[in-house]
């Protein structure tokens, strides 16, 4: 599962992918400086992997990741192949979710590529090529579904009336996230289509340093803007994110976050929004050779979340032996956690809980 980082050229897209990753991708001061996308492979912060740590003091401990692939600067005309547009959209498609990054700070040293600093509109001029985009695939999706409709198949006529659904709110800017589907119809005849602005999004807000911690007028334009959409709005001031991460030692970091009025690195907070936009959660397993976080999409069953692990566990699956994480922390370790009768034993059917610390049994 991969989410792309999206935006105009020059708007902090690359600092805030090299604030991610220790990938350093280029960073330059004029468009189109990313030309082909920089895939990073980000650990996922997470308090819970130290508390284990600490308890079951093992060899080693492994985090969960999220794949951020860094995609470079859109421009107005990308959907008819301006600037690098075919090959950058179809950079986008190939990801699971978008992270729109937007400016929102003053900088005169800094050129933007419509010469003046207008966050909403930036953002329109992204939606209006990716919307583009995906008219042109129901475009050509219609033509096939019309020809079988004529004759009367009544499949055909169900898909035409959704495809003449998303074609008309496209072409009135309306992006298909925010269109409404019964389950069924979005099942049958939207998911398969991997239409671009079906993709979950979240609004990065590149601010400056002294708006770091309550945003500014621009971060309230753009939250009036996308009230309507199913968007997450984040407030990051990625130039002082990129500071941070140059600093090597912990305490300085820490003192640095407090002086600007931060608990944690921005950062930490978006890598973390990303995982749950890609609807991703964690389970662990904890053991005196490894404590691991583990990746599944949120409502795996046991089974599929043993699959993770290896493919035998899923295949042979005969239980699971789960803690929740809280009764782990409450009771210390697994032996208490037993003794208390606080460990569960279930079967395929159980769906696992964000947190859950498992054991499985299986045959093969």
């Amino acid at each position: 599962m991969k989410a792309g980082i999206v935006g105009l050229p020059n708007v902090g897209k690359s600092t805030l992918f090299n604030c991610l990753s220790n990938a350093k991708a280029q960073s330059a001061n004029f468009p189109f400086c990313t030309i082909e996308p920089n895939v990073g492979v980000v650990n996922v912060p997470d308090p819970r992997l130290l508390k284990l740590e600490e308890l079951v003091n093992p060899e080693r401990v492994v985090p969960a990741t999220v794949d951020i692939v860094d995609i470079a600067g859109l421009v107005k005309g990308a959907s008819k192949g301006e600037g690098l547009g075919n090959q950058f959209l179809g950079n986008i498609r190939e990801t699971d979710a978008i992270l729109h990054v937007l400016r929102c700070f003053d900088n005169d040293n800094i050129v933007h590529v419509d010469n003046s600093v207008n966050p909403v509109r930036d953002k329109e001029t992204i939606d209006i090529e990716l919307q583009l985009k995906d008219l042109e695939t129901v475009d050509k999706k219609l033509e096939k579904v019309k020809k079988a409709s004529r004759t009367g198949n009544k499949d055909a006529q169900k898909e035409e009336t959704v495809l003449l659904k998303i074609k008309s709110s496209l072409e009135q800017g309306i992006s298909i996230r925010a269109i409404e589907f019964s389950d069924e119809d979005y099942a049958e005849y939207v998911k398969p289509l991997q239409f671009i602005t079906d993709k979950p999004v979240m609004y990065i807000c590149n601010v400056d340093e002294g708006s770091a911690v309550n945003g500014n007028a621009y971060v309230e334009q753009v939250r009036e803007a996308v009230k309507d959409e199913k968007a997450e709005v984040l407030v990051l001031a990625v130039g002082t994110e990129a500071d941070i991460t140059e600093l090597d030692d912990y305490e300085e970091r820490q003192m640095f976050l407090q002086d600007i009025g931060l608990d944690e690195p921005g950062s930490a907070k978006l890598i973390r929004a990303a995982y749950k936009l890609l609807k991703q959660q964690t389970y662990f397993t904890a053991g005196v050779k490894e404590v691991r976080a583990w990746t599944i999409n949120i409502g795996s069953t046991a089974p599929q979340a043993a699959g993770v692990i290896h493919t035998d566990f899923e295949k042979g699956f005969i239980r699971a032996e789960v803690i929740g994480y809280e009764d782990f922390v409450k009771y210390g370790s697994e032996a208490k956690v037993k003794e208390a009768g606080k460990m569960g034993v279930e079967g395929k059917n159980y769906i696992v809980k964000d947190g859950d610390v498992m054991h499985f049994l299986f045959n093969v």
